[in-house]
C-alpha cells in the first residue's frame, strides 16, 4: 500500500464528491445568512447520501482497480 502525496487532490476521491455537489446543488446561489449555507450544504449532503450508488462511482478509480 502507498501513501496518496501530500496536497494531491486529484488522487482523493472526495474532492470529486465535493466537485460534484458544488457542480449540482452549491453552485451559481446567493445565500442570505450563515445558517441558509449551512441549511444548503446539509440539504446537499443528504442528497448525495441518499444516492450511495452516485458515491461509490464518483470515489472509483479506474486505474487502482488494475492491480
Amino acid at each position: 500500500m502507498m501513501q496518496l502525496p501530500p496536497r494531491c487532490s486529484e488522487l482523493n476521491p472526495v474532492e470529486n464528491v465535493w466537485q460534484f455537489m458544488q457542480d449540482n446543488w452549491l453552485s451559481n446561489r446567493i445565500f442570505k445568512s450563515y445558517d441558509d449555507i449551512v441549511d444548503n450544504c446539509c440539504h446537499a449532503w443528504n442528497k448525495l447520501a441518499d444516492q450511495p450508488w452516485r458515491i461509490m462511482s464518483l470515489g472509483l478509480r479506474q486505474w487502482a482497480h488494475g492491480f
